[in-house]
């Protein structure tokens, strides 16, 4: 079985294909992988990191605002889709996988126009604008959430969950915190607060821990910080003169993120749906703040069924300077508010947990269905 997956953009794009793909090795002995990625974006060094082979495209994203630079968007696409047309038809591959990014839209569409059979996994509550073009022509859809609208059939929709990286389980909650925090040289008898920012970091998130650091050392609260790469420069200066007793570890970006979250007894993080999974496995008290600056305010959405169960505390990116430092301590000091969250988290992690599966199933069914010809166009 020979497979090709378009993703990157972001980690949350990127690290559901990983996690594909690893799922797809340890089912499948003979299963053969190619990446596409885009030239330039974070997929080309995490995927080859992951073990992985890349192929890359020349696609750039469309920039929101006015921006000179759309001007040429319609060329890259028309030489992005020739690009990809040609590795399809080296590869040969009998299911195209994409997982959203920039390079999704020509590698899915070349597969389309080739008679490929196609899949896309939308991890957010809300699609991508690339996805929602796509949707009339891929075979399969595979959701993170329920009631994802795209403009086609409803039959070609399944809602899977988000597949989360095996190594997550690694780490349950408690039983390997001691551990994680040996392994960033923190304190097993203070407390630990992670920040997670995502892939792309988060100004706000950023200000507001760095507004509160000294609080956070006076109350001796340990704090892992992931600033995101644009940021991190800035804030590594900025903390130099208030680490006392070393209680800050601060880092651009983290491969093992589960040893962060085994370190964790509260993480504060942007709202993601990757994220999310993985906080909902990893069983961890969490508040989100969702990114303003994301396309159909997805964050909300991917946080709205959290927050209404009771398994997270949402707060607005406005309330930040506000609120977040003071809604941090207090449930760092409640045990009970922890346990409370966690255990609504239950569904959700169980929903996450088998989504793998479920995706997994979906993409050897388009396989075994293209070597028999038997894939139909009466759903596009």
């Amino acid at each position: 079985m020979r497979l090709l997956i378009g993703c990157g953009g972001t980690g949350g794009h990127i690290y559901p294909a990983i996690s594909i793909a690893h799922a797809l090795k340890e089912q499948f002995a003979d299963v053969e992988l190619l990446f596409v990625g885009a030239k330039g974006g974070m997929e080309m060094d995490i995927v080859p990191a992951a073990g992985y082979p890349i192929a890359m495209i020349d696609i750039k994203g469309l920039q929101r605002k006015k921006n000179i630079q759309n001007i040429w968007l319609p060329f890259l696409v028309l030489k992005s889709f020739y690009q990809a047309r040609k590795i399809i038809k080296l590869f040969k591959p009998d299911v195209v996988i994409g997982t959203g990014g920039y390079a999704c839209f020509p590698t899915l569409f070349a597969a389309y126009s080739q008679k490929i059979p196609t899949l896309i996994h939308e991890q957010n509550g809300s699609a991508g604008l690339a996805n929602r073009l796509l949707s009339r022509l891929v075979t399969k859809i595979c959701t993170g959430y329920p009631a994802v609208v795209f403009p086609c059939a409803q039959e070609k929709i399944i809602f899977t969950g988000n597949p989360v990286r095996p190594s997550m389980y690694m780490y349950m909650p408690k039983k390997e915190q001691a551990e994680a925090l040996r392994y960033f040289n923190l304190s097993p008898s203070k407390k630990c607060l992670l920040v997670v920012g995502g892939s792309g970091g988060a100004s706000q998130l950023n200000t507001t821990i760095l507004s509160g650091i000294d609080k956070l050392h006076a109350l001796h609260i340990q704090l892992l910080w992931i600033t995101g790469d644009r940021y991190f420069a800035s804030m590594d200066g900025a903390i130099s003169s208030h680490n006392r007793d070393n209680f800050i570890r601060c880092y651009p970006f983290l491969t093992h993120m589960e040893m962060a979250y085994a370190a964790a007894d509260v993480v504060i993080a942007r709202a993601g749906a990757i994220s999310i999974a993985e906080l909902c496995v990893t069983q961890k008290p969490t508040i989100l703040v969702p990114s303003p600056n994301v396309v159909g305010d997805h964050q909300t959405k991917n946080s709205l069924p959290l927050a209404n169960q009771g398994a997270a505390i949402l707060l607005t990116d406005q309330d930040c300077p506000r609120l977040l430092l003071p809604t941090a301590i207090a449930l760092l000091n409640n045990i009970e508010q922890q346990l409370a969250l966690v255990k609504q988290m239950h569904t959700f992690a169980l929903l996450h947990a088998n989504a793998l599966n479920r995706i997994i199933e979906e993409i050897f069914t388009l396989a075994k269905c293209n070597r028999n010809d038997c894939i139909s166009q009466k759903n596009l």
